[in-house]
């Protein structure tokens, strides 16, 4: 549709139709109801330079009949695919650099698009909605692609021995209410449900009076009423009457057990206990038990099961649903533990709330943690833009504020009585049935009325907005600031108005060398690992206080030559983050106890991996494609040898590691969001000035080495999917002339969810739910490598070796089209774009351009390029560089006949 002509429409709607009605503000965030019954939800956000489209429909697992378990889900997969006025939806989000994705839960579905802010995109993204809900593609043709994709996306989720535990004992605990269903549904109903079910199923809850639509981003608010009235808000009302569900699960007579057999290679142990629904207000008292509980280090369950090395980790959840719903804890204990021992003492440590109740210092900081992480959402439209997808599904987006003032509010004497009045015996399912002479049961109240609860609701101030910036590569090196501070350190600094006064950024540190690094790659990983667990001046759980405190998230990564941290916070509190991690870094205390449980971890971690595919294929690849010898900083471990030298590390070697390798001579430090340019400037060189490295740094370097073709496959038992990965190196990099080139040719080839393999394999093949390639090229090296991945049944891996080869070979024999050329450049200049727009990924970007003394001169060249490129570039690029002769394919699953079938 036109730009003229739906702004034309918009106009006729406000002129000829019942005006649409303010319900309700909340900090910045308004919705309209439109006569149809269309829930409108705006949350405009000038600092965001893209918009995010959430269509959700209020409709999911727990809408379905018998014989339809996971229908929802597959509604999803056709209704994504498109309709008469936008036949190829996907194609259409890829072209104009859009991330989109649709989910489907237990009470509601959504599909959400993430695009370049303007008004023709979002006149498209909301005209793509509306046809979507009423005319979209629910066919039997694409039905029958598609199931094998959804089939193929449980037997993944089938791999999973915490998923498939956490499914049984859900099952379990449920015996009516659809709750205890997973919403991939029964292999038999994905395999038989009829199109003719599936299609009554869209026509009865695919309707404006069942759907909430959100809209967050930069936009003008008055144009997207009158874009949402034109396209969603003309579609005629439903003249069904929507069904209710009534189906209400009895309160629970006796402790239920229930017991997994399948391969694996750690224990687990679980209890799940009924809760009220979402909107109760006991939820948030019961969010703060399950912190209490659940967290680390400071959690009762950790404190009783880790650090007694009962077992190596502890979870806890619980979910927010409509209805009651259910809060769950699970242990992951080592086969060499007595699971007997870890479940004695997880349900001991239950049972004990009672004799002792929860203090105010553990409500406090749990209090405090949950408060921070949704403050630090809230300033996120589009993240709050999806999220409000879960609570609309609950009765009212508004729930969330709700929630959060409920979370402020909570006492040590709430978390107490909740704890007393649902974490009973008679209401939990861990195992074995044990009757009771007299039981006690949980009577979980029903749902509240959300409408009296959020009534007249006005909720905090709206968090200050950001400004209007624009994300091109020549705007972000006029706003960089540059610099060297003393000792060697490098900043790059593009301070911005930001909502809420964000600012992220990555502080990364180099170390070491390809002789220096030798044989220590155990000591590197666990002395990076330790980092947050402990420093000179606070332990564990301070640190992760001071976060909470300063709403701030602090996360550490790296690899073998450098570590690199990665923050979040707010402008007031990034002075006292940054002091925080130089502590963190530069004091580590690296206690005794958290050192052998973060080694029991890792040891499980690794142990899960002997028997996994995905990580048995991509590591023997990974050990095909880099073929250097044992003890080499680049050589790549099998679990087994990463597991020995867990085993064989100490704690002294990794302090000694610190002290040797550890220092800022050699660093950078990128910051995106609101703060003071010249503060940080003049912090940085106080807090990292004078630290250097002991052993001197030098850059670990890849040349390249042609790779022989391999082919191998690994048997993995009892695997119900199974990985494909195949590639080629080739001697050029992110400089070479072919470079952009062959960035277009991967991007078309499998680089997006419009591509030739994903089309191929996925949309018309059925045969992977994930499917893809990519080329990775680094600065300074010669040394590229095309890679392809795809999941799917073990039975289908030569169909998909067969469709990849088959892609490949007609893309060097024919070439790419003109059309097909002009929508990825398209597409992929779009993307980066959004790419841009995301100031995580533009602090990474920017450090690592600082490291290779580049500016983002460098991608607007590269664009230039990529813009400028013929058919006939990318063709004679792809084939100079891409031999289907020298390219190696591993696979990994359950190969047997018939294996898979459960």
């Amino acid at each position: 549709m036109k730009r003229r002509s739906v702004l034309f429409l918009a106009l006729v709607c406000a002129l000829i139709m019942p005006a649409q009605e303010k319900v309700a503000s909340v900090e910045g965030i308004t919705e309209y109801r439109f006569p149809n019954g269309l829930r409108l939800v705006l949350f405009p956000d000038a600092s965001k330079p893209t918009i995010t489209v959430n269509l959700t429909y209020l409709v999911g697992s727990r809408h379905e009949n018998y014989g339809e378990a996971g229908m929802a889900h597959i509604l999803e997969h056709l209704v994504s695919y498109g309709s008469p006025k936008h036949p190829d939806a996907k194609k259409e989000q890829a072209d104009r650099g859009a991330r989109r994705n649709a989910s489907t839960w237990f009470d509601r579905t959504n599909y959400y698009e993430t695009f370049p802010a303007s008004d023709a995109n979002l006149e498209w993204a909301l005209d793509l909605e509306a046809d979507r809900m009423v005319n979209a593609f629910v066919k039997k043709d694409i039905l029958e692609s598609q199931m094998t994709v959804v089939r193929n996306e449980f037997e993944a989720g089938e791999n999973s021995p915490a998923g498939v535990l956490i499914e049984r004992v859900l099952s379990t605990a449920y015996l009516w209410h659809n709750y205890g269903k997973s919403t991939i549904g029964a292999r038999s109903d994905i395999e038989n449900v009829p199109i003719e079910r599936l299609l009554a199923f869209y026509r009865t809850y695919y309707q404006p009076d069942n759907a909430v639509a959100v809209v967050a981003g930069r936009f003008d608010e008055a144009k997207a009423l009158g874009v949402a009235a034109a396209t969603l808000g003309k579609i005629p009302r439903a003249t069904r009457t929507l069904p209710q569900t009534y189906t209400a699960e009895p309160p629970q007579d006796g402790e239920r057990t229930v017991t997994l057999r399948r391969s694996g290679d750690v224990q687990l142990a679980a209890v799940a206990y009924h809760i009220p629904a979402g909107p109760h207000p006991d939820f948030a008292p019961l969010a703060v038990l399950t912190n209490v509980l659940a967290s680390s280090p400071a959690g009762r369950l950790h404190k009783a099961l880790v650090e007694t090395k009962k077992a190596a980790a502890v979870r806890g959840f619980q979910w927010a649903l409509r209805e009651p719903g259910s809060a769950l804890y699970l242990a992951t204990v080592r086969k060499e533990a007595s699971l007997d021992d870890a479940r004695a003492t997880l349900l001991r440590v239950l049972d004990s709330l009672a004799a002792e109740p929860v203090n105010e210092q553990e409500a406090g900081r749990a209090r405090t943690q949950l408060v921070s992480a949704l403050e630090l959402e809230l300033n996120n439209s589009e993240q709050i833009g999806l999220e409000l997808s879960e609570w609309a599904s609950q009765g009212d987006w508004r729930l969330l504020f709700l929630y959060r003032d409920w979370l402020r509010r909570v006492t040590a004497d709430d978390v107490q009585r909740v704890a007393q009045a649902y974490y009973r015996a008679s209401n939990r399912t861990i195992g074995t049935f044990i009757p009771e002479a007299q039981p006690l049961r949980a009577e979980i109240p029903p749902p509240p009325d959300v409408a009296a609860a959020v009534k007249d609701y006005k909720g905090d101030a709206a968090a200050t907005a950001g400004e209007v910036f624009d994300p091109s590569p020549a705007n972000i090196d006029r706003r960089s600031i540059r610099k060297q501070i003393p000792g060697g350190a490098r900043l790059v600094l593009v301070p911005k108005k930001t909502r809420g006064g964000t600012v992220t950024g990555v502080l990364r540190l180099h170390f070491g060398s390809q002789t220096s690094l030798q044989d220590r790659g155990a000591e590197s990983e666990l002395a990076r690992m330790m980092l947050m667990r402990g420093a000179a001046k606070r332990t564990r759980q301070q640190i992760q206080d001071d976060l909470s405190r300063l709403k701030a998230r602090v996360n550490v990564g790296g690899d073998g030559g450098f570590v690199e941290v990665s923050i979040e916070t707010v402008r007031a509190s990034l002075p006292e983050t940054l002091k925080l991690v130089a502590e963190i870094l530069r004091e580590p205390s690296f206690p005794a106890e958290e050192f052998e449980q973060l080694r029991q971890l890792r040891l499980a971690q690794n142990e899960a991996a002997l028997s996994e595919p995905q990580s048995l294929a991509m590591t023997h690849f990974n050990r095909h494609m880099s073929p250097y010898p044992k003890g080499d900083a680049r050589y790549v471990e099998t679990p087994e040898e990463r597991i020995a030298g867990l085993k064989a590390a100490g704690l002294d070697a990794v302090r000694r590691f610190h002290q040797q390798f550890y220092g800022a001579s050699d660093s950078e430090l990128a910051l995106a969001g609101d703060f003071d340019a010249a503060e940080v400037e003049r912090l940085s060189a106080q807090l990292l000035d004078g630290w250097k490295s002991t052993e001197p740094y030098a850059e670990i370097q890849r040349p390249y080495q042609k790779i022989a073709a391999a082919a191998r496959a690994i048997e993995t038992p009892d695997k119900a999917n199974a990985v494909f990965y195949a590639g080629m190196r080739f001697n050029a990099g992110d400089e070479h002339p072919d470079y952009p080139a062959l960035v277009l040719a991967n991007y078309m080839l499998g680089g997006h969810s419009a591509s030739r393999l994903y089309l191929r394999i996925r949309a018309k093949e059925g045969l992977s739910y994930g499917v893809g390639s990519a080329l990775i090229a680094q600065p300074r090296e010669n040394n590229a490598q095309f890679t392809a991945f795809a999941i799917s049944n073990p039975q289908n891996v030569p169909k998909v070796e067969k469709a990849f080869r088959e892609e490949v070979d007609r893309a060097l024999k024919e070439g790419f089209a003109g059309e097909e050329v002009a929508a990825a450049k398209k597409g992929w200049l779009e993307s980066q774009q959004v790419n841009r727009s995301q100031d995580q990924g533009l602090a990474r970007r920017l450090r690592s351009h600082l490291q290779y003394g580049r500016t983002m001169a460098f991608d607007a060249e590269l664009e230039k390029k990529i813009q400028a490129l013929t058919p006939e570039d990318a063709t004679a690029a792809l084939r100079r560089h891409l031999d289907p002769a020298q390219i190696s394919v591993f696979t990994a699953g359950d190969f047997r006949p018939q294996a898979g079938g459960r």
